[in-house]
């Protein structure tokens, strides 16, 4: 036995690769000028050919590496093209939506886009002639035997003693898969290679198989070892018994989450010999039911999905028509890319919560910012502060039109009494005065908590919060802003503007006065018998300015309620656009970007599932 089997060596521990591997070159991270700059070193460095597994013997001539060794997979695989342009997209999206992602986001949630990160960049640096194949199954499933007979040759241990397989254990049909069987942690004194000879090596060329542990073995240690590797390769050969194939540790924790790994999966009913009559297809058909209760698609008609046959590996019943999938499988040399994209799914799916969220589409609408706008300016007092405008307008035309005498009895008024016209302050105006400070105050809070409400509706759970936060620290100092805005940007100091017609309305009044003035003295005059006695004309004239003159005032108040309406809008209009444009600043701005970077991250999400999403 020991001259059909060749060990192999651990030779790789040296090469360039292998020390990249061991320093964990290639892991993923956010910063895009290194990435790039990475890939054109990568691009640049020359390819390096794998080294001969069996350095014991006469190298055989090697085939040259690709040129871009980011596909992974040639160009003119089956998947070639996929591998090198949406699967290279759908990494690159991944790798700039955890970059944006890790500021929001937990690291725990990452983890697993980080790690599909870490492998493919792993992968991609390896060969891409080979494909990894792990042969797994349950205990006394017959899994090691199949291995055996692939290679055609006595490799793993069998027997009744259980567990049997401690240990991984590989086989390679050709050179220059040391660097893969590496990463998987198979040491060189479990590496095999199979026995030599016929068309079936050549049509296997390429492919190498593990044998696993049993997954369910009572050996803690196996079972992990089984997890780790299962993530390392690019399919997996599910071996069943008839006995065990419905165990619910089986469904549960293996198939059931890959079901989205269908396309690199195969699953074997072994030991057909065993059933009577019909009963294998029997087993086989409960085993496809089962498979489609875990979610895997099954490959039948055509169509992508998981392999499932039925063979004996004691007799060799459908052992050859494994072995002929196996090499078509392997010499598409698709499964390292279907097995990417596949991760890239599943990393996709567990991601969905953070980025997509069922609801209306997120954002602040114009109803919104104006509602905002409008709290605000009710805060700063912005209405008040218009009326307040208008009314000074008003007295100030009516200080300029009005009757003198009537000024005159005002002016009297005022000197006779200090402090006529001034309300006084007592103690409940002053408590009122500070619970509209604090109301303003709580005007402020609602109206950023409202517009921060608005903007997070229909988000996840971590950008909601995140733009909550960024309403929340924006909106810290902008009680005391607007109170400072409320003072510059109020009722403007002086006198207001007068219009044209002021003027003339002045005239016209102090000629009612004069008018009151000759009709007074004319009528002294006849009194003390300076003129003729005459009363009508001068008692005419002064009734024309007694009733003219508050004519002319009415006219002037009337004629002023537009210019003091429109000056107390243009207030009221200057003290909103500045309460505004502060809120904008402070608050609409920083919630908006939040917005922005999330339909970044959207975008890069869509990009990686590779299919639009039905959120928004």
């Amino acid at each position: 036995m020991t001259g059909n089997v060749t060990a192999v060596t651990d030779d790789t521990d040296g090469t360039a690769e292998g020390r990249r591997a061991r320093r964990g070159e290639g892991r993923w991270d956010d910063g895009l000028i290194a990435r790039r700059a990475a890939a054109r070193t990568a691009r640049g460095r020359p390819s390096e050919r794998p080294r001969s597994e069996e350095p014991q013997k006469r190298q055989e001539p090697q085939e040259p590496q690709e040129s871009d060794e980011y596909d992974g997979l040639p160009r003119g695989g089956a998947h070639g093209d996929a591998y090198g342009g949406r699967l290279r997209g759908r990494l690159d999206a991944l790798r700039e939506l955890v970059g944006l992602s890790r500021t929001r986001i937990d690291a725990s949630t990452l983890a697993e886009a980080g790690r599909v990160l870490d492998e493919a960049a792993a992968r991609q640096r390896l060969s891409a002639r080979h494909t990894v194949v792990a042969v797994a199954g349950a205990t006394g499933s017959g899994k090691s035997m199949l291995f055996n007979a692939l290679a055609g040759v006595q490799i793993s241990d069998t027997g009744l003693r259980r567990p049997t397989t401690s240990a991984p254990i590989a086989c390679s049909w050709s050179d220059g898969a040391a660097g893969l069987l590496d990463r998987i942690g198979i040491p060189g004194r479990l590496r095999r290679r199979p026995l030599h000879g016929g068309l079936r090596d050549a049509a296997l060329s390429g492919l190498v198989l593990v044998d696993l542990p049993d997954h369910d073995s009572a050996v803690t240690a196996h079972r992990d070892q089984v997890d780790r590797v299962l993530t390392l390769v690019d399919a997996v050969i599910w071996v069943v018994d008839p006995e065990k194939y419905a165990d619910a540790v089986l469904h549960e924790r293996y198939l059931r989450p890959l079901a989205g790994h269908a396309e690199v999966t195969f699953v074997v009913l072994n030991q057909v010999d065993r059933l009577p009559g019909d009963a294998a297809d029997l087993v086989l058909d409960d085993l496809r039911r089962l498979l489609d209760e875990d979610g895997m698609a099954l490959g039948e008609h055509g169509e992508p999905g998981a392999t499932v046959l039925a063979l004996s590996a004691m007799t060799g019943e459908g052992v050859g028509e494994l072995r002929d999938m196996l090499g078509q499988f392997v010499q598409e040399r698709g499964a390292a890319a279907r097995r990417l994209s596949a991760d890239v799914d599943g990393a996709a799916a567990r991601l969905r919560p953070v980025y997509v969220a069922d609801g209306r589409r997120p954002g602040l609408d114009e109803p919104a910012r104006a509602e905002f706008t409008d709290r605000l300016a009710e805060a700063v007092g912005a209405a008040a502060v218009g009326e307040a405008a208008e009314r000074e307008w008003r007295r100030n035309a009516g200080k300029a039109c009005g009757t003198p005498w009537l000024r005159l009895w005002r002016w009297y008024e005022e000197s006779r009494t200090p402090g006529a016209g001034i309300e006084p302050v007592d103690r409940r105006t002053q408590d009122e005065g500070d619970e509209g400070e604090i109301t303003a105050r709580q005007r402020v809070e609602q109206a950023v908590r409202a517009v921060a409400d608005e903007a997070a509706a229909g988000l996840p759970a971590p950008w909601a919060q995140a733009v909550r936060e960024s309403a929340v620290r924006g909106a810290a100092g902008l009680p005391e802003e607007l109170d400072v805005l409320a003072v510059r940007a109020g009722v403007p100091l002086g006198r207001p503007p007068r219009p044209a017609w002021w003027p003339a309305a002045v005239l016209t009044q102090a000629a009612m006065t004069l008018l009151q003035v000759f009709g007074g003295l004319w009528l002294v005059g006849q009194i003390v018998g300076v003129l003729e006695p005459e009363l009508l004309p001068p008692v005419l004239v002064m009734l024309a300015g007694i009733i003219g003159g508050p004519l002319v005032e009415w006219a002037c108040s009337a004629a002023a309620k537009g210019p003091a309406r429109r000056y107390g809008q243009d207030a009221e209009r200057r003290l909103r656009e500045a309460a505004a444009g502060c809120g904008r600043a402070r608050v609409l701005d920083p919630v908006s970007a939040e917005l922005l970077r999330y339909r970044e991250v959207r975008e890069q999400y869509v990009a990686v599932t590779g299919v639009s999403t039905t959120g928004r």
